[in-house]
């Protein structure tokens, strides 16, 4: 922290590797930083690295690392380049690797049916750090590609929004998605894997 003051209203400066981050009050009227989308973009590099010391300091200091509520930070893939951590005032700050490569955001033009939905979801999940929009077209994909869709593509579809509401802590909508997986995988003579089981069930979001 390089400067901090709390009249005439308060104002925050914290720095590292020579990027100053500023912090002033929340708009009028905005409800709170969060609900106000207040927040700003840091250009890194080493993504990974920053995710993980990050990690460790939040595990530190809260004994485990929130992923939801408020102060939380987003997951992180191998592969990914982009994570967000919000703050305990719920300012959002990405942070993003430089050289991040260009994407097709609605998924990849060649492909097409729920492939392509599966690439939009891995974008906005992984990339954009967007879990409610990812959910949302694979919710929609499943409904649209049902039939024409190969069981291969449904079954990552359901194990990718299984991960996304474990993350949300919606446990009643991860024993659907579970359920839609089982009744697939039991119904293939030659059934296909995919793990369900990447998170842990969260803990209540801190207060």
């Amino acid at each position: 922290m390089t400067h901090e003051q709390t009249r005439p209203y308060g104002y925050g400066v914290i720095e590292r590797d020579g990027c100053q981050v500023h912090f002033g009050p929340v708009p009028a009227g905005a409800g709170s930083a969060e609900s106000a989308r207040v927040g700003c973009l840091v250009i890194i590099d080493d993504a990974e690295r920053w995710h993980t010391e990050f990690s460790a300091s939040l595990r530190n200091r809260y004994g485990r690392v929130p992923r939801t509520g408020i102060p939380r930070i987003t997951r992180f893939r191998p592969g990914q380049t982009r994570f967000t951590v919000v703050d305990p005032a719920g300012n959002s700050i990405i942070y993003i690797e430089r050289g991040e490569p260009d994407f097709d955001y609605g998924g990849s033009r060649d492909l097409s049916g729920l492939a392509r939905v599966l690439d939009n979801a891995r974008i906005l999940k992984d990339f954009k750090t967007d879990d409610r929009a990812a959910a949302k077209v694979l919710e929609v994909g499943l409904r649209r590609f049902a039939q024409t869709a190969t069981a291969v593509e449904r079954k990552r579809a359901l194990a990718m929004l299984t991960e996304i509401y474990i993350a949300a802590g919606d446990s009643e909508r991860v024993a659907g998605a579970r359920g839609e997986l089982a009744a697939l995988e039991s119904s293939e003579a030659d059934p296909v894997n995919i793990s369900t089981e990447p998170l842990d069930m969260p803990t209540p979001p801190l207060g």
